[in-house]
């Protein structure tokens, strides 16, 4: 590695990457082991980074930094989450039409990580006291949020609680989450198809061609986005990456100016930056120019950084840290995978008023990794979306976002103040998780049938899709 660090330098490191990325791309392109398994090109490239890096063959010159890339990168995605948000949802509302996805996927993310930190932290303590009392919650982060979000709370674990190692633990938590999301969600759906808990297919189906090469023909492309500003006074892509740069800045200096004035307090850059999103947002929309931002833009921008963030967040993992903490990293996916599976087969089998492997298949999607993980492991099942569950999913999750970054931002900080006593973060949290599955259950009833029984509604919509089929 160069030990001078510069521009040119960080410039090499990203286009570097871009390399492996374009190899990884052509790799699920050409190779069909690859396909099949559904592997994102950003895990590829990340784990060819890791191989050809001075940990293993040398061959790259990366800089000494790019284990610092993945929180950065971090801070970008989250000021680009709530720019582009014109729409006003009603709570009511959704809870009337999504009530059970709002109630169940908000209860998933509070259960995982509250069984993370009460259990975790005891079997911890008991076979491993010498590792660092936060050590848990780096499961969850990894396994909720993906790289991003094991990013945002390592890299609050580094930065306000002083340990190194973490951000390092966390993308390893995250990089095999990735892993058993898309494998073990293979695995889950043959189970699934031959115990009849399908409604749309009978046997393991293949995803279109675009999905498992990653090149989209010619009859399937989508625009973008459209051109909100002219060309002629500003290009559109360059209009809309100077917003989330200008909320990247606001997170920035607010968190530098905070800490000048108040070095006691701690603040994750990422939520100050995603604080100045929301208020970036408010004075577009209140100067008029609201109307000028186009979201899926904005959202591509962010799917952008997130692809360069898991490269960054895989390539740059110590293996050295891994195979010093080898046991407790397995300790904690074990919980990790069986809160999930308890997840599936107990609480969406049960819960779910219809629909119950798809929507659960789903959130085992992104309670291993990310959404489109998700996403993934649905279309599989439901190749046209007609169970409605990720169009509940997007309505509810204008809500559970605030949720989600709440629970992101000050959980760690209270883990690392509170000591040994942190359990207590995780009791409060499976009471709110406990407390949201009641009001599913009371709600929508306790389904006790097998898994292939039909629910209310399920047999119409079947029956539509097979009309529109024919």
């Amino acid at each position: 590695m160069n030990p001078v660090f510069g521009p040119y330098e960080m410039l090499m490191d990203f286009a570097l990457m871009s390399v492996l990325l374009f190899v990884a791309q052509f790799m699920r392109a050409r190779i069909k082991l690859i396909q099949n398994l559904y592997l994102p090109s950003s895990l590829i490239a990340g784990f060819l980074g890791l191989f050809l890096s001075n940990q293993f063959l040398g061959v790259l010159p990366f800089s000494a930094k790019i284990s610092s890339y993945s929180y950065l990168l971090i801070v970008v995605l989250f000021a680009s989450l709530f720019i582009g948000n014109n729409k006003k949802q009603s709570f009511k509302k959704v809870m009337e039409d999504v009530g059970d996805t709002f109630t169940i996927n908000m209860a998933t993310e509070f259960a995982q990580f509250g069984f993370a930190i009460l259990i975790g932290t005891v079997v911890l303590m008991q076979f491993y006291p010498e590792v660092n009392h936060a050590f848990s919650i780096l499961m969850p982060a990894g396994f909720v949020g993906g790289h991003g979000y094991a990013a945002a709370i390592g890299g609050t674990l580094r930065d306000i609680g002083g340990w190194e190692e973490a951000l390092t633990i966390g993308q390893t938590f995250a990089t095999v989450g990735l892993l058993i999301g898309i494998l073990g969600g293979m695995v889950l759906i043959n189970i699934a198809t031959r115990k009849k808990a399908t409604r749309f297919i009978q046997t393991m189906g293949e995803l279109p061609i675009s999905m498992q090469t990653g090149l989209v023909p010619q009859k399937e492309r989508q625009i973008m986005g459209y051109e909100t500003v002219s060309p002629m006074a500003i290009d559109p892509l360059t209009w809309h990456v100077l917003l989330v740069l200008i909320a990247t800045a606001g997170g920035y200096y607010g968190t530098t100016f905070v800490k000048a004035m108040w070095p006691s307090v701690g603040l994750p850059m990422m939520s100050v930056a995603m604080i100045a999103g929301v208020i970036l947002q408010l004075i577009l929309n209140v100067t008029g120019m609201g109307n000028y931002v186009d979201k899926k833009i904005i959202t591509r921008i962010g799917s952008s950084v997130t692809d360069y963030l898991v490269a960054f967040g895989v390539a740059s993992i110590k293996i050295s840290i891994v195979i010093k903490y080898a046991g407790p990293i397995l300790i904690m996916l074990l919980i990790g995978v069986a809160f999930c599976m308890f997840n599936l087969f107990f609480i969406g089998r049960k819960l779910f008023h219809n629909f119950w492997f798809e929507r659960s298949i789903f959130v085992f999607g992104w309670s291993t990794g990310v959404v489109a993980m998700g996403v993934t492991l649905l279309r599989i099942v439901d190749p046209e979306f007609r169970s409605k569950t990720l169009e509940d999913y997007g309505m509810a999750y204008v809500f559970i976002s605030f949720v989600e970054l709440f629970i992101v931002s000050i959980t760690p900080i209270y883990v690392l103040k509170s000591g040994g006593s942190a359990m207590m973060a995780g009791i409060v949290m499976i009471a709110i998780a406990v407390a949201l599955w009641v009001a599913t259950a009371v709600k929508y009833g306790v389904h006790k049938g097998s898994m292939s029984d039909l629910r209310d509604g399920e047999a119409e919509v079947i029956n539509q899709y097979d009309e529109v089929a024919s």
